[in-house]
């Protein structure tokens, strides 16, 4: 059996451990990252991911520092503007519609927009540039032995491996959060989202928009132009059953039914992908930690898709637990360091998860009087021009 030792071992190798073994070996440690499943990095292929990411400010830095903003700059689009359109009268037409543009807290826009196909061949492609990374798709872990001086993690091929640090960003439904017998708090809304591509006659000149009715959000992000038409990824969140009748109607009528919960905002909407389905959740694991372990992303927390927080929560994660191994090398994994990463990070997260839980809950009602009250409150948070501006610098993800 072979054994082999390394700063640190990424167990998953999505878009956010793809970014933790690019950000940790730039910094000069040895990793090593391992995932069940070879990424799919075409758009067109079997499995590939259709949601797209929107990386706001905040993230940008643990892009550069990765070596990753250069590889994916050329492929972004610019998020400047954040609409929120209340359509919930007796037609989904928009009755209440507010812009927060970025231009009142930064010179910077929002944000960037990426498909989650793309970024992970890019990912993919920086990794294999660091000669202290080692990439190992089609491999995962089978088991995790933790000490006081090493995590022991036996992957799937039979190999061990002696880490350091042991951080999982290996999903939702983490086999290294089970393993270390770490539990978490799951609230499931009985909502599905559909993620697909799209194109309209009506340019989103950077807008990203996010349309409340019932169900949950239709939301439209900019992309870049697709055959010369403007184009808009969409995120669509019903429940469950419903989501299941749209992902099922024929091309031709679910144009028809985007385009009018839209609003026809952009005009006519064509699907240009196929459709996608994910389930909607709302996750916390009860510790960020256990001995020489670090829960990051999805292991660590989930959130519906509205705001962008989700990614972006796990960046930041990422970004404290960088800090806190540059500053104390000697000390990776060690007990005090995992405690302060766990003290950093899990109240602004509770936080997070808390308001976006609300935020989901109020966009899910259709009864009238509820959507009146969702209307009066997005006017008149818009209206006080200080709390306009401290939500669109939390809603980038600004440290506390």
């Amino acid at each position: 059996m072979t054994r082999i030792s390394t700063d640190i071992l990424v167990s998953g190798g999505g878009v956010a451990g793809l970014t933790a073994a690019a950000l940790f070996g730039s910094a000069g440690f040895r990793v090593i990252c391992v995932d069940p499943a070879p990424p799919v990095t075409e758009e067109t292929a079997d499995g590939a991911d259709l949601r797209t990411t929107a990386f706001l400010q905040p993230s940008l830095k643990v892009l550069q520092q990765a070596g990753l903003w250069d590889r994916l700059a050329p492929f972004a689009t610019d998020l400047q503007v954040m609409r929120i359109v209340d359509a919930g009268g007796k037609t989904p037409a928009p009755r209440i519609t507010r812009d927060f543009n970025a231009r009142d807290v930064s010179s910077l826009p929002f944000g960037w927009n990426l498909p989650n196909w793309l970024l992970r061949r890019e990912m993919v492609a920086r990794v294999a540039e660091l000669p202290n990374v080692d990439f190992r798709p089609g491999i995962g872990t089978k088991s995790v032995l933790t000490r006081d001086a090493e995590a022991l993690v036996t992957l799937t091929d039979g190999t061990r491996v002696s880490a350091r640090l042991l951080v999982a960003a290996d999903g939702r439904n983490s086999p290294v959060r089970e393993a270390v017998g770490i539990g978490a708090r799951t609230i499931r809304y009985g909502q599905k989202a559909l993620a697909f591509a799209v194109t309209h006659p009506e340019p989103h000149h950077n807008v990203s928009t996010e349309i409340h009715r019932s169900g949950g959000p239709f939301t439209l992000v900019p992309l870049p132009d697709r055959d010369g038409k403007p184009c808009s990824a969409i995120v669509w969140m019903e429940r469950g059953p419903e989501a299941l009748r749209l992902a099922a109607m024929p091309e031709a009528e679910f144009n028809a039914e985007m385009t009018a919960r839209s609003g026809a905002i952009y005009g006519p909407l064509n699907l240009v992908t196929r459709r996608t389905v994910w389930p909607i959740i709302s996750q916390i694991a009860h510790s960020f930690r256990a001995d020489r372990t670090a829960l990051v992303a999805e292991a660590a927390h989930v959130v519906p898709p509205i705001g962008a927080q989700g990614l972006n929560m796990s960046l930041a994660d990422l970004r404290v637990l960088l800090e806190l191994c540059r500053a104390a090398p000697a000390q990776i994994g060690e007990p005090a360091m995992l405690e302060l990463y766990h003290r950093r990070r899990y109240p602004e997260v509770a936080a997070r998860v808390t308001g976006i839980d609300v935020l989901n809950r109020t966009s899910m009602q259709g009864a009238p009087a509820i959507r009146d009250l969702r209307a009066a409150g997005i006017a008149s948070l818009y209206a006080l021009k200080p709390v306009r501006k401290t939500l669109m610098q939390l809603g980038m993800g600004a440290r506390g």
